[in-house]
Parts: C-alpha cells; sequence; structure tokens
C-alpha cells in the first residue's frame, strides 16, 4: 500500500471518529428530546439578542457569500496545479465542489427527519437540527482553506488562512445564535458533521499538502503546515 493511501486511512480513521460520536450522541438528545436540551434553552436565552451584527455575521452563511470563496479557490488551485505539471492536479478543487454540491442532500434530509422546532423569536417552524448556514460556512471557508495551504509556503501565511477560516466560521455560528436562526446545539451539531467531511477531504492525495520542492527537484520532506 502507498504511502499517500496509508496517510489518508491514518488520517480518516484518526479525524472521523470524535466528531462523529458527538454528532450521533447530539442528534439523539435532540430526537429523544434529553436533559442536553434544557442547557441548550438556557444557553439561548442568554446569548439571543437580534441586532444588525449578528445578522451580518450569519450572512456570511449565505450559499451566495460562501459558495463563491470556494469556487476561487477551486479555480486557483486548479491554474496553479496544471501550470505545476502535478499529477492529479484536478483532484483536489474537484473533490471539494463535489463536496459542496453534495451537502444539500446530507443537511436536507436530516433537517425533515429530525424536525427541530426553531427558538422563540422565528416563526413556528421545523427543521432547524443541523444548522445548514453553519455547515454551508465550514465546508465552504474549510474545504476552500485545505485547497490554498498547499500553494501558501510561509508558515504565517497558513496560520493567516487558518485563523480567517475559524474566524468566519465561528463568526457565522456566533450570528446565527445570536440573532435566534439556531439553536446552540444546531450549530454544535453542524461543527461536528463539517468536521467529519472536511477530515475526508483533507486525507485525499494533494489536499492540504505542502506543494514545495526543494532546489534539487525532489518533494520537500515537509508535508505541509508545520
Amino acid at each position: 500500500m502507498s504511502y499517500p493511501v496509508r496517510r489518508a486511512r491514518r488520517a480518516l480513521l484518526l479525524g472521523i471518529p470524535a466528531p462523529a460520536v458527538l454528532f450521533l450522541l447530539i442528534t439523539w438528545q435532540v430526537v429523544g428530546h434529553g436533559p442536553l436540551l434544557r442547557a441548550d434553552a438556557r444557553l439561548s436565552r442568554d446569548l439571543v439578542h437580534p441586532d444588525g451584527f449578528a445578522q451580518f455575521l450569519s450572512d456570511l452563511g449565505d450559499v451566495q457569500v460562501a459558495v463563491p470563496v470556494l469556487l476561487v479557490a477551486a479555480g486557483y488551485t486548479l491554474w496553479r496545479g496544471r501550470g505545476a505539471g502535478h499529477p492529479r492536479w484536478w483532484l483536489p478543487p474537484l473533490a471539494a465542489a463535489v463536496l459542496m454540491a453534495l451537502l444539500p442532500a446530507l443537511v436536507v434530509p436530516l433537517k425533515d427527519r429530525i424536525a427541530r422546532p426553531g427558538t422563540p423569536v422565528v416563526p413556528p417552524a421545523t427543521g432547524y437540527f443541523p444548522s445548514g448556514h453553519t455547515a454551508t460556512a465550514a465546508v465552504a471557508y474549510g474545504s476552500a482553506t485545505l485547497l490554498l495551504l498547499p500553494w501558501l509556503y510561509s508558515r504565517a501565511a497558513r496560520l493567516t488562512a487558518l485563523a480567517l477560516c475559524a474566524a468566519l466560521v465561528l463568526g457565522v455560528s456566533y450570528g446565527l445564535v445570536r440573532h435566534g436562526y439556531h439553536w446552540p446545539l444546531d450549530v454544535l451539531a453542524s461543527w461536528c458533521l463539517s468536521a467529519v467531511l472536511l477530515t475526508a477531504l483533507g486525507a485525499l492525495p494533494g489536499v492540504s499538502r505542502s506543494s514545495r520542492r526543494t532546489s534539487s527537484g525532489t518533494p520537500s520532506s515537509r508535508s505541509g503546515p508545520s
């Protein structure tokens, strides 16, 4: 078995179980109206305060905002990968685009099946669990960051990209809860679901690994952000 395949399998085994188990635990509590919902309701009451800033932050999770960011990153990765003559240069951006396209097919049935009501500040309805805006933001901005990391050659640039991604996802999450669009557990569940999906994406060959080469033309011994 080749090293990239072994690395991918190891990443999947290490990165997927914890968020997947946490997602199942949260879903069980929501479906079964478990005691965790009482803490969720209290936290929501403490945090909800609709205002313009919370609305702005939550809008960053709109498909019309987040997906174009991913498309720009995918286009840039295609251009750089093809120009550098990398094998399977098309695979990382294609995988990220497919993952983004399939996200609604995963989230929407969960919303319909679980049918969780919204917070008291939104009109009566169901289908709030998990948070679609949070999942959109996490997968779009997270995938864009994974695609760009191999082309960021300085530690500072990579850390900046990771910090910006985290700030965007956390900002969207906070805005959704602050405005009352979602319960905190809706957002937390989407974090877990997105972590599973991004771990799988990051395990693909060529995703989130350094593209630098040594001066002799051989691959660098460093394989990604330090």
